[in-house]
């Protein structure tokens, strides 16, 4: 996996934002619902399942336009550690319904452990998904992500996580 899902959170993002926000300010400051999360993945790398990785993450009370800040941190079952901080887009207009779709982009630092070698200690982590909102604001969602170096560093494997999240309200 290269930089695909680098590119569609940057195309959701903007284009949601010139749809819905560029009327009433393109990174207006809006409230958001702040989300605390727990993730399970099954961590994949060179197409071969190798792991499993537990995330916690928060997502911010607060968005620019669509760009909710976001920040995380993962440990693997060899080890390896992943933390960072970025910006999701979540769809709000795609249907009335309680499912959803929420795209994601997140620079950060991996320290390998007993991990995989992902050249170098920055990388990014991109994600799409697909979730479902409770009554009580909690969601339940399934994550593709693909996290690398973008190649700024000369050995640039990647390593991918399929995972579901479990994330509930945080007022």
């Amino acid at each position: 996996m290269d930089g695909t899902l680098a590119v569609i959170w940057l195309l959701t993002s903007l284009g949601d934002m010139r749809i819905n926000e560029c009327p009433t300010g393109c990174v207006a400051r809006q409230d958001a619902p702040a989300r605390l999360s727990i993730q399970v993945a099954e961590v994949i790398f060179q197409e071969e399942e190798i792991g499993q990785e537990i995330y916690v993450g928060y997502d911010a009370s607060v968005r620019y336009g669509p760009f909710q800040p976001t920040y995380g941190a993962s440990l693997t079952d060899e080890g390896a550690v992943w933390i960072g901080a970025g910006a999701k887009w979540t769809t709000r207009n795609l249907s009335s319904g309680p499912f959803f779709i929420e795209t994601s982009f997140m620079p950060g630092f991996y320290a390998r452990g007993d991990g995989p070698d992902l050249g170098g200690a920055l990388h990014f982590r991109s994600a799409l998904g697909a979730g479902y909102i409770f009554d009580n604001g909690a969601t339940l969602t399934i994550s593709y992500d693909h996290r690398s170096n973008g190649d700024i560093q000369s050995f640039n494997p990647g390593l991918e996580t399929l995972s579901l999240r479990y994330a509930y309200s945080w007022k």
